[in-house]
């Protein structure tokens, strides 16, 4: 047989990877759970239509079809994988907004697939975990405030936890940059806006001339430039920006929102947020504040953590759902980081104890001992085999189990890591508070 290769930009991990993954996880729920968001689960696909609908994004699309469909005839109900879980939240919400009580506060933990060329951070199926707060014709300003401060806690979490590096988000507002580019006398705002968010890549040349291309002279992309180049870890943007020289009205709400942001963070998340002008966002779903985030000394990484407000993104045509809400990319962070050995489990399975099997007359009393360790919350696994007593003491090491139990409910335990042995009775025995579960270390330079 020949060998099998694996499948680009679907990463898979080994058990020990996918326990640092389900604890990163848990401390995600455990945060937007804290903060009174719901968890929900959408479906995979959505029609072509409504993926298709928003943004830049229909090169990216996994389009679902039957192996028996005529692929010369049209299908009206044309499925496609979700790329992201906010277009598939919004069609939820219009579906259920009976059932749901206002503001909703969800926040939803799921694969998404994206047809792109594969890269370090970048995937076809990645897990990505969202929050939002979606409204009823409103939505306060204030909630723009609190959602990235709730991402910032969680990854805060896992920085003191665990020694993740920590992250710098950075933070604008589209009302700011719309409000100035009509200052400037600018009718199709979107157009610039999709230029400067490649300013990081492309830098500051390729960007003038793009907006050349689309009419814009050299003075407007010299302040255009230099507005997208204010970046501050305090409320001074403010200044920078009105001595730019530019006036509107909607320019004036957009910094009055971005301050109140970057003020609260100063307060309750110091040095992890600054505002920085030149973060765009390229979807055209988005109308407020916006926000992306990278690991600090892993920015080649690209943003982990991304999002903003969005005013229009869900409507029945009576009703409106405006919403804000962010996305960290948990493949995107954690995958990068486990394949170079910067985090790692404590030990391979969550079983702590092994019962050593004398022979097979005696495994229903292992069994005995093995229950009676679960009742008291204690992983532990029977030995699969009634072998020599050394035999499976290494079978618990490959396995990384750091405990074997031999003989009946009062019998005696190994610390095989140790060497040290001691009797234990299976009804009181309780190994170390660290041992109980698997521990996640980080190796960080």
């Amino acid at each position: 047989m020949s060998r099998i290769r694996p499948l680009s930009g679907f990463p898979e991990l080994l058990p020990a990877q996918r326990l640092v993954e389900q604890y990163v996880l848990d401390v995600l729920r455990e945060t937007f759970e804290l903060h009174g968001f719901v968890n929900i689960e959408t479906r995979a696909v959505e029609p072509m239509s409504q993926l298709a609908r928003k943004g830049e994004i229909d090169k990216e699309i996994y389009v679902l079809r039957r192996l028996s469909a005529d692929p010369t005839v049209s299908d009206p109900d044309e499925l496609g994988l979700h790329f992201d879980l906010t277009v598939p939240f919004a069609r939820y919400v219009l579906e259920n907004a009976g059932h749901l009580a206002f503001p909703f506060r969800r926040y939803q933990i799921q694969k998404v697939w994206r047809g792109e060329r594969p890269q370090e951070g970048r995937y076809r199926e990645f897990t990505q975990a969202d929050i939002d707060i979606v409204g009823e014709n409103a939505l306060a300003a204030h909630h723009d405030v609190e959602i990235p401060l709730v991402m910032l806690e969680a990854l805060e979490k896992l920085h003191v936890a665990v020694g993740l590096p920590p992250v710098l988000m950075r933070v604008s507002n589209r009302q700011l940059a719309e409000g100035f580019y009509r200052g400037l006398g600018i009718e199709e705002p979107a157009a610039v806006l999709q230029r400067v968010d490649k300013l990081e890549k492309i830098g500051v040349e390729a960007v003038t001339q793009s907006l050349a291309e689309i009419g814009i002279d050299g003075e407007k992309a010299a302040k255009i430039v230099a507005l997208a180049r204010v970046r501050t870890a305090d409320e001074s943007f403010v200044d920078q920006v009105r001595a730019l020289g530019v006036e509107h009205e909607l320019l004036d709400q957009g910094l009055a929102l971005l301050r109140e942001v970057v003020s609260a963070a100063r307060e309750t998340a110091p040095g992890r947020l600054v505002a920085d002008l030149s973060i765009a966002r390229g979807l055209d779903y988005y109308t407020g504040t916006v926000y992306e985030t990278q690991l600090v000394g892993y920015e080649s990484m690209g943003s982990i953590s991304s999002g903003g407000r969005y005013d229009s993104l869900a409507s029945d045509g009576k009703t409106t759902y405006p919403g804000v809400g962010i996305s960290l990319g948990v493949s995107r962070m954690l995958v990068p980081l486990l394949a170079k050995g910067k985090l790692a489990a404590s030990r391979s399975v969550p079983t702590v104890v092994l019962v050593a099997v004398t022979d097979e007359e005696t495994r229903g009393e292992a069994m005995a001992v093995a229950r009676a360790l679960r009742s008291r919350g204690i992983s532990t696994e029977v030995a699969p085999k009634a072998d020599k007593f050394g035999k499976q003491i290494r079978h618990a090491d490959r396995r990384g189990i750091p405990y074997v139990w031999f003989g009946g409910m009062a019998g005696e335990v190994k610390d095989i890591r140790t060497g040290d042995q001691a009797a234990a009775s299976a009804d009181a025995w309780t190994p170390p508070a660290d041992d109980l579960t698997v521990g996640i270390v980080g190796a960080w330079d």
